[in-house]
């Protein structure tokens, strides 16, 4: 029972921590403070010089996210002297007040702006941001200074060894992994598909089934972004395919099982399929390597013969038994991909990156702008609720505005943090009863708050605002500070900064939602013309182009899309049209990402060389709608020419024999009234052909 128990623990954390990115982010950082600290303590340096050193080592696991370990390794020693300019700052503006305040509030302005520069840009700005704040919260004077510095080196050079040596990425390793993940994800879909037929389609398997199709799309894009460091060129493309087959089977199995759920089943028909499912999720949550191979199992040869039977009186189910059957060659073809082809492939040469500008006005700059003065905002609230603790509020200010990109995601997150305290301050005050001023006890539950603060980061707000505030109850128990009031100050202070940064998004030239939104659906259309060119010229056999990495940066500017939507979707938003608008926005892109997909997996190089001229006209007409579409949206609000044009009511696919060249050019026709759909939302109307206004 207890292995079992075990057994399921491990699985959903293969399965929602594919890579064991998370995992080891958060080991990290615990290993990188536990010897930060050990080494202090035998040098003999107080309490509040350590914490600067676990402080560094906490922020630098966190945010520095290089792509190479070169990159990681340069970015820590500009972290140490960023970092050692804000403390000596930091100090010396203590001594000269308000010169701290002021100089607080400045910083916040360059540590949003340095967002536009990626990962490098967050990581130092980060540092920065917080080393200044512990300066004043461990109230950091300039006498300090030198044991405070080597604090710093230590903390940071805790991390390194941590990084570099104790717990390197592995990339063979994490890309096994990940391969665990996804199949674990793929069983999650098949399970989600039994309940939904298990609960006749109830709103909640709805939910579930939809939840697991978009997490193993996650796992699919992170074994994409994978691939290329295991494999060569010509087997990393390979896998690309096969991969995009196995979530096409797997999309086309979830459809089906709708469908299916929806007709009308006979007798013991409905358990049968559900049965069929559980055996064949029973095959994919097996290891790939185990001996019988899944393909040469009895149970893959029955499900083979109940999906390809044909027969004059089909029966209830067929259906999904060849959706079943599909799913099961699919992935079989990419796991023989995986298990006979080579691994440690040489490291790629990483592609020239678009240089970014150094000043410039745009969303990033309006966000700093925003910020510096939520946090003027936040100190004068600040202040009113505390004299001494004001920088909690500029703190959720800035938390607030890190990594959103308008007014809306702002409210969310600041609201999500909210929560998140509250819900820590009773979390953190049961805890203190609980270890009644015990240090190991203390110091054990904060290393636990700390891994799980930076486990879910990435995950939910909520949850890592509730471990930031139990490390914080944790935190004042070791300095001997610990009091009710302080942590009601705390949420005090986090309600006046999550309001302080909302008001300037919506006053301070506001960035709005849907602003983003659509700046962010052009992209998505910019990709969608290039894929639709390439795949033209690859049909037609005018060049052989690589449509399956054009298909896979289509699926990425459309999940930045689904995080960019999110305030419109949320239930937090009260306005049920803007949630259906915002939901049906999305729904069409996934659409569009989804045809596309089938598009790439089953293009090969002049596949359609006879019908030319005819899929150049098809191809054509798609592409122009797109750029009428592009063209709309970048003038919102203004009088703007141009209209969609449908299609003449033939499909070309009705007219081509071969039956993969016919699903290529099927899935083109219903990417193309995806993008006609995706028009409707923005008031572009669609004509027939002869109807078209010059």
């Amino acid at each position: 029972m207890i292995a079992k128990f075990w057994e399921y623990v491990r699985d959903r954390a293969i399965a929602t921590d594919p890579g064991y990115t998370r995992l080891r982010l958060g080991l990290s950082a615990v290993l990188g403070i536990l010897i930060a600290i050990v080494v202090l303590k035998l040098v003999g340096l107080p309490l509040p010089i350590m914490l600067v050193a676990a402080i560094a080592a906490m922020m630098t696991a966190f945010t520095v996210n290089d792509p190479t370990p070169q990159a990681q390794a340069v970015t820590l020693v500009l972290g140490f002297v960023a970092g050692a300019s804000l403390l000596t700052i930091a100090s010396i503006g203590e001594t000269v007040p308000p010169t701290d305040i002021v100089l607080f509030v400045l910083l916040i302005f360059v540590a949003v702006y340095c967002q536009r520069f990626g990962s490098r840009g967050i990581a130092l700005g980060s540092l920065s941001f917080f080393m200044f704040f512990f300066a004043m919260f461990l109230q950091i004077r300039l006498h300090q200074i030198p044991t405070v510095l080597l604090a710093l080196a230590v903390g940071i050079a805790s991390n390194a060894l941590v990084r570099f040596v104790l717990l390197p990425r592995r990339r063979e390793a994490e890309f096994f992994r990940l391969q665990k993940a996804f199949r674990a994800r793929l069983g999650a879909v098949i399970r989600g598909a039994e309940g939904f037929l298990a609960s006749n389609g109830s709103e909640r398997s709805t939910k579930q089934l939809r939840r697991a199709n978009a997490r193993l799309h996650e796992a699919v894009l992170l074994i994409d972004d994978a691939v290329n460091d295991v494999f060569n060129g010509v087997e990393a493309d390979q896998l690309r395919r096969r991969s995009i087959e196995v979530e096409l089977a797997v999309q086309w199995l979830s459809k089906t099982a709708q469908r299916t759920c929806a007709s009308d089943l006979g007798p013991g028909v409905r358990d049968e399929l559900i049965a069929s499912l559980q055996r064949f999720r029973s095959l994919i949550e097996r290891d790939p390597h185990e001996v019988p191979l899944i393909s040469e199992t009895g149970e893959f040869s029955k499900m083979l013969v109940e999906g390809s039977r044909l027969d004059a009186h089909p029966k209830a189910g067929d259906e999904l038994r060849r959706a079943i059957a599909e799913l099961a060659v699919a992935d079989v073809k990419a796991q023989r991909v995986v298990i006979h082809d080579n691994l440690a492939a040489p490291e790629p040469e990483p592609a020239p990156a678009e240089k970014t500008k150094v000043f410039a006005y745009d969303n990033q700059t309006r966000s700093a702008i925003q910020a510096v003065i939520g946090a003027g905002l936040a100190v004068l609230g600040g202040q009113v609720v505390s004299h001494q603790r004001w920088y909690w509020a500029v703190l959720t200010v800035f938390v607030v505005f890190l990594g959103t990109s308008s007014t809306g995601a702002r409210f969310v997150k600041g609201a999500r943090r909210l929560v998140g305290t509250l819900i820590g301050i009773f979390g953190g005050v049961l805890l203190t009863l609980l270890v009644n001023g015990s240090v190991p006890a203390i110091l054990a539950l904060l290393m636990v708050s700390i891994f799980g603060m930076v486990y879910m980061s990435r995950i939910s707000q909520v949850v890592m605002a509730f471990f930031a505030t139990a490390m914080l109850s944790m935190l004042y128990s070791l300095l001997g500070t610990f009091t009710f009031e302080v942590l009601w100050i705390r949420l005090a202070e986090t309600a006046v900064g999550a309001a302080a940064g909302f008001l300037a998004a919506v006053v301070i030239v506001p960035v709005r939602t849907r602003a983003v939104m659509v700046g962010d659906i052009e992209d998505v259309l910019g990709d969608l013309h290039d894929f639709l060119d390439q795949t033209s010229k690859l049909l037609t056999g005018a060049e052989n182009v690589n449509v399956i990495e054009l298909s896979r940066e289509l699926d990425r500017t459309v999940e930045k899309v689904r995080a960019t939507i999110e305030p419109l979707t949320h239930p937090i938003n009260v306005s049920t049209a803007r949630r259906d608008y915002g939901w049906y926005v999305l729904t069409t892109l996934e659409t569009i990402a989804y045809r596309a997909r089938h598009v790439a997996a089953r293009s090969q190089p002049g596949a359609l060389s006879g019908e030319d001229r005819r899929l150049t006209l098809f191809t054509d007409r798609i592409i122009a709608n797109v750029d009428v579409l592009t063209y709309a949206l970048g003038s919102l609000g203004t009088t703007r020419h141009g209209q969609l044009v449908l299609d003449d009511g033939t499909p070309v696919s009705d007219e081509v024999a071969d039956p993969q060249a016919r699903s290529v050019l099927s899935s083109l026709g219903q990417l193309d009234n995806a993008v006609i759909a995706l028009g409707r939302a923005f008031d572009v109307d669609a004509v027939a052909p002869a109807h078209v206004v010059a």
